[in-house]
């Protein structure tokens, strides 16, 4: 079974000798939902910018269901990256938006428009389809920030801090999204975050980042059980002090 993201000693150097990623590796299969959990500076964001194609990243490889992220316009195809910060087409309405995401992957006109119609239900927007994103509430941006990472079908889905800056009751909503798109959309989720009871609540396997490396890796309960801690902040903190 080809995994869903593959990545070999990635290695990414920015002006000046800051060193975002360093011979970095890591394997997320087909199917899981997967976190990665790190500090601000650990490289997450420029590790999801070399599996998306905004950077660039030499030497080493990453491969999205075995095409390769640097040089495969498929790979392209096969990801879909729902980003921290929100940046929505002002000039759109919500339907327009994710209408014009699938077209922009391919998809027919018609393809793009009911895939569009799909979503804003899936995320209960279907009241603000004509509704242009700057008279949403923040609530529901995020969501839509979300369907239009879906919008053209994508095997893996990075979520870059889906729930940042969100209420408690927002975020436990977001949960229940996304555990319905990891269950019946059938796509492999790699999950950034900074609330380590997300990670627990939500992923199957979890990745620790510091300094461009991955330091620890396994199951939440593998974690704390290495750690020899009661819980996965513990295990992550700990970890995080080596």
């Amino acid at each position: 079974m080809t995994d869903a993201l593959r990545i070999e000693r990635l290695t990414k150097t920015y002006a000046g000798g800051v060193k975002a990623l360093d011979a970095l590796s890591l394997v997320i299969p087909d199917g899981s939902f997967f976190g990665l959990l790190g500090p601000n500076g650990a490289g997450k964001t420029t590790l999801i910018g070399g599996i998306s194609g905004l950077v660039r990243i030499a030497p080493g490889h990453a491969f999205v269901f075995g095409a390769d992220a640097a040089t495969d316009l498929r790979a392209r195809l096969l990801v879909g990256v729902a980003p921290q910060e929100i940046h929505l087409d002002r000039f759109l309405t919500t339907r327009e938006l994710l209408t014009y995401h699938g077209r922009y992957f391919g998809m027919r006109r018609r393809e793009a428009q009911a895939r569009a119609d799909e979503l804003l239900d899936v995320f209960d927007l279907g009241g603000k389809a004509n509704v242009k994103p700057n008279r949403l509430s923040g609530g529901m941006r995020r969501r839509l920030v979300i369907a239009r990472a879906l919008a053209h079908r994508p095997r893996l889905v990075v979520l870059d801090e889906p729930t940042a800056g969100v209420d408690l009751e927002l975020r436990h909503e977001l949960w229940r999204y996304l555990r319905r798109l990891h269950a019946e959309e059938g796509v492999t989720v790699l999950l950034t975050t900074h609330y380590i009871e997300e990670a627990e609540e939500l992923c199957e396997q979890v990745a620790l980042i510091r300094a461009g490396q991955i330091i620890a890796e396994g199951s939440p309960d593998e974690l704390i059980e290495k750690a020899g801690v009661s819980t996965l902040e513990d295990a992550y903190i700990e970890a995080m002090r080596q």
